[in-house]
């Protein structure tokens, strides 16, 4: 298990928010955290330390008034801690090589692959071709409906016709190098991971995946060790220290070493 760092970008400023409160209209969300610094001082943070393969979020589309601000901080942030770090949020096969030009080690889309309510082969194809499979993550950020976990795109709003068992990641794992797979119902709140997705995605265990959701403690840490038998990689965000929470960032390395 490996420590995942992140930074989320939202109206131009570094901010940790609750999963499932974001609207495009008016640019709102429910925020937990915004930081005084602007993503490079996180960048520069985690490539201190020697953490690869974190990811940096726009959570801003591009039809909205702050989005270039949005993207100026991305932008930074991967010029800060080139080959470092992974990018999504509007990612597509027309945009993705400027983000791995500007130093990102690999691009996350979920709403591109994910057209009204199913997956798009097309797209799939058209970015695995313009990236390669290789600088490819597929986000699988998921919620509960009917028993079952199913994929959510459109700031997690919108549910798809997606489920997430082991099938669906075999056949997705194919094109792709990792999954980033936020447990969106407990995104953002520190209360404790989601344990039965968590066990599922343990069962596949074929490429890297990140967990995110939920920790809120190193409890939940070891919890995420057991049940996903050591297979997961972790993200932290509103728990840890530099997002306003009380997990320390230092303790959190020292844990995962």
């Amino acid at each position: 298990m490996r420590f995942r760092p992140c930074i989320d970008i939202h109206n131009g400023q570094v901010k940790q928010i609750v999963g499932g409160s974001l609207k495009d209209a008016g640019d709102q969300a429910q925020e937990n955290f915004v930081a005084t610094q602007d993503a490079a001082f996180f960048a520069k943070l985690y490539q201190k330390a020697g953490l690869q393969g974190g990811h940096i979020i726009l959570l801003n589309p591009p039809s909205s008034e702050y989005y270039e601000s949005t993207k100026s901080q991305a932008l930074q942030a991967l010029g800060a801690y080139p080959g470092g770090m992974q990018i999504g949020g509007g990612i597509n096969a027309d945009n993705a090589m400027e983000y791995l030009n500007a130093g990102a080690s690999h691009v996350i889309v979920t709403s591109y692959v994910f057209k009204d309510g199913k997956i798009s082969y097309e797209n799939l194809e058209k970015i695995v071709k313009s990236v390669g499979k290789e600088h490819l993550v597929l986000d699988l950020s998921c919620r509960k409906k009917d028993g079952d976990y199913y994929v959510v795109t459109d700031r997690w709003q919108k549910f798809t016709d997606m489920k997430l068992d082991l099938d669906a990641l075999r056949e997705l794992g194919s094109y792709c190098d990792e999954f980033l797979i936020h447990a969106v119902d407990v995104e953002g709140k520190a209360r404790g991971i989601e344990t039965e997705l968590v066990q599922l995605l343990a069962e596949y265990g074929e490429i890297p995946m990140t967990y995110a959701g939920g920790v809120g403690s190193f409890a939940d840490l070891d919890a995420l060790r057991q049940y996903g038998k050591n297979h997961l990689d972790v993200t932290i965000g509103s728990a840890l220290d530099l997002f306003g929470g009380t997990m320390e960032y230092e303790k959190v390395l020292a844990y995962m070493r």
